[in-house]
């Protein structure tokens, strides 16, 4: 949870992204991780349309209002769209490539700065949107309070954050509804991942995915309300966070 930014080199989202945006084609990206299987992400779902959004990502969008944050925005999807609706967003992510893209796809205002970058990301806004699982960012349980406590920097009086999540609960439960977790070891939602494209890996990250219950107890340590906007098909839902 510092305050890097990626290198290109290291960057293989981004990567995929630029290329995906300059030839209108890219390869899939490879992902790894010690919790699951190998698998592949297609690059063209970064790039839906409005139309091909999923309910969760309809339902921020029209929701965020103000002045609006979009944290790893990648592509520029859903800051393209709250423009198109006559809002005002600010788009920021840590992949320098990425945010070339979204300048190119006409974002007007597009950096590449990390969330916990205090000198270069000192501005206030009225909604924090933080979309495909957004909680990922957070990385591990433990980063929950530094993360709200960033966030309250950045927010005006009354501001939310809007943000995505999944609870891999399904993972453990039986036949028969018991759930098998260890509760001697992590949070069952801290995953590690590495990313590969065109034979090029990333370095390994850590990403969390969060249960509501779990969120809304640190939130309202850290003086946010909480309520849940929308539930998707899969333990997914959208969060909506409101600093008291």
């Amino acid at each position: 949870m510092g305050d890097n930014i990626l290198k290109i080199e290291n960057d293989p989202m981004g990567q995929a992204i630029y290329d995906y945006f300059t030839e209108g084609k890219a390869s899939q990206i490879k992902v790894y991780s010690s919790m699951f299987d190998d698998d592949t992400m297609s690059v063209s779902e970064l790039f839906k349309s409005r139309k091909e959004l999923s309910e969760i990502e309809k339902k921020a969008l029209m929701e965020a209002k103000g002045r609006i944050l979009d944290v790893g925005a990648g592509s520029g999807r859903h800051s393209l769209i709250l423009q198109e609706d006559g809002k005002s967003v600010k788009a920021i992510d840590i992949s320098p490539l990425s945010v070339e893209v979204m300048k190119k796809r006409g974002v007007k205002d597009a950096e590449c700065l990390n969330l916990y970058d205090k000198s270069a990301l000192n501005e206030k806004f009225d909604t924090i949107l933080l979309l495909m699982n957004g909680s990922g960012i957070i990385g591990k349980i433990s980063n929950i309070p530094n993360f709200l406590n960033r966030i309250k920097e950045l927010l005006n009086p009354g501001g939310m954050i809007l943000m995505d999540s999944s609870d891999l609960i399904y993972l453990y439960e039986n036949e028969d509804g018991s759930v098998d977790i260890d509760l001697n070891s992590n949070y069952y939602g801290e995953v590690d991942y590495q990313m590969e494209y065109r034979g090029k890996k990333g370095a390994k990250f850590d990403w969390l995915y969060i249960d509501f219950y779990t969120l809304s107890m640190y939130a309202e340590m850290s003086g946010f309300s909480t309520d849940i906007l929308e539930k998707g098909e899969h333990y997914d839902y959208l969060a909506k966070l409101t600093l008291i």
